[in-house]
């Protein structure tokens, strides 16, 4: 190995390693700037985590107010929501009678319930679901860019840049059907950044060091989420909708100084070869037509599907089903702090589970107990609709999952059907996620609008767990 300069200029004490080809990445053994790449690396993906954090609580508030200002109007404008949830709730407990004019104001309100839930779902679902579709695409571009700045820094520059300028669109969307364009194209638009990003890791990182850099980038990811989501429940009293001038900026500064201080080497030098589309795309479904990937990868889809169902109507869920009812300000506070109360104990059974499955060589077992322990959590707001028992829900369901995220992924590891294809299919496990997630919220949004109630929502999460652990029953030769 010899030491290049290849890069950014060196500092003092600085040890970089020639590219192996012409037009790639010089590799940071380490120094100043291994130490300023693996910063700003961190900071990028914070912050673009942190927008889907903010944007959980913002876009449900956003979609709310749109829905509302359909349905209540003229002298219905100034109907307290709370109020008329609270009389609907104690009518169904035989409490109350309902005058004729409450009666036209509850029928508004189901109207409205259901709109806002299906609305917001179908704006979660088209996002994730175009971001699934150029993910892959983005990749290969971004394996052939050629240019001054190196292959992945103008897709970083170009997301994070563009991606701010579409979240101060989402801002000033008018309607419904505006939102879901807008939103649906920054989150793609984000994403283009997200994966070019990742991939600096094995661009720039010895293989002694990925392990450390994917671990700081897991972190970034985990507290980006929690930040933002805290943040903009904490603060949407203060800024309402103009948080997203917040995340804009964040994001934005972050992916310019990544590129500017994480300087990378040019690539116009690249040997780029001719792509061929057709055994490149069919390549992607090798390992599916193996046996046990498939069944975990059904497994994965499941129980993220079950997962993303309980969590995408979370702000709607402590203003309409849990008793008593909260108004759209508690609920949003709420929001951010229910996303935390899971998080000690997620990181908790992360590390436990996933050193205790290489101990005992069992992955089969505990992605069975991870799963069936999530499935249990969801009966917990089926026998009591309350927000004490969303918080229980939160945190055994954060137990559940932090043992099966690692357990699962090195299940998968295990059934690769050729290990020098891992990344290829590891990203076809990645789709899996990326699918139960698009269709959580379609799901649960469909659920509302059909039976008007938000118990079915709990129900089909139940449901999709516990077949998650069903799934991996006939895998042959794991244990």
């Amino acid at each position: 190995m010899t030491e290049t300069t290849a890069a950014p200029p060196k500092a003092k004490g600085d040890v970089i390693v020639d590219p192996a080809e012409p037009g790639t990445s010089p590799i940071l053994i380490k120094g100043p700037l291994s130490r300023r790449y693996l910063t700003w690396y961190t900071i990028v993906t914070l912050s673009i985590t942190a927008v889907w954090g903010a944007t959980s609580i913002l876009l449900a508030n956003q979609v709310q107010m749109l829905e509302f200002g359909q349905w209540f109007t003229g002298a219905d404008a100034g109907v307290d929501l709370q109020q008329l949830t609270l009389l609907q709730q104690q009518i169904a407990a035989g409490s109350a009678t309902a005058t004729p004019e409450q009666s036209r104001q509850l029928d508004l309100l189901a109207g409205f319930d259901a709109a806002r839930a299906q609305s917001l779902s179908v704006i979660a679902s088209l996002g994730v679901i175009l971001t699934m579709l150029l993910q892959p695409l983005v990749g290969v571009a971004s394996d052939r860019t050629r240019t001054r700045l190196g292959r992945r820094a103008p897709w970083i520059l170009f997301g994070t840049l563009a991606g701010a300028v579409f979240l101060v669109g989402v801002r000033y969307a008018p309607s419904i059907a505006v939102l879901a364009i807008i939103w649906m194209t920054a989150q793609a638009v984000l994403n283009t950044a997200s994966g070019p990003l990742a991939a600096t890791v094995a661009d720039r990182m010895p293989e002694n060091r990925r392990g450390t850099a994917s671990a700081l980038g897991g972190f970034g990811n985990f507290f980006g989420g929690v930040l933002g989501g805290v943040g903009a429940g904490l603060l949407f009293a203060t800024l309402g909708l103009d948080m997203y001038f917040v995340l804009a900026a964040l994001v934005a500064f972050a992916g310019t100084m990544f590129v500017i201080f994480a300087r990378d080497a040019s690539s116009k030098d690249l040997a780029v070869e001719k792509l061929h589309w057709k055994p490149f795309l069919l390549g992607f479904t090798v390992a599916l037509r193996t046996r046990n990937f498939r069944w975990v990868w059904v497994a994965r889809i499941l129980l993220t599907f079950g997962y993303a169902v309980s969590t995408a109507l979370s702000l709607y869920m402590m203003q309409s089903y849990i008793r008593p009812a909260l108004s759209a300000a508690e609920a949003t506070q709420m929001a951010g702090l229910l996303a935390l109360v899971g998080v000690p104990f997620m990181i908790i059974a992360v590390l436990v589970a996933g050193r205790l499955s290489d101990k005992l060589q069992k992955r089969r077992s505990f992605v069975i107990f991870s799963s069936g322990l999530m499935a249990l959590s969801m009966l917990i707001p089926i026998l009591s609709p309350t927000l004490p028992a969303l918080f229980i829900q939160a945190i055994i369901g954060g137990i559940a999952f932090g043992a099966y995220l690692p357990v699962d992924q090195a299940l998968f590891i295990d059934v690769l059907p050729d290990q020098r294809a891992a990344g290829r299919d590891l990203g076809v496990a990645a789709l899996g996620s990326n699918l139960g997630q698009a269709l959580g919220p379609a799901l649960a949004g469909a659920v509302v609008a059909l039976t008007g109630a938000y118990l079915g929502v709990w129900i089909a999460a139940f449901v999709l767990v516990l077949l998650a652990a069903v799934a991996v029953l006939p895998l042959k030769g794991v244990k």
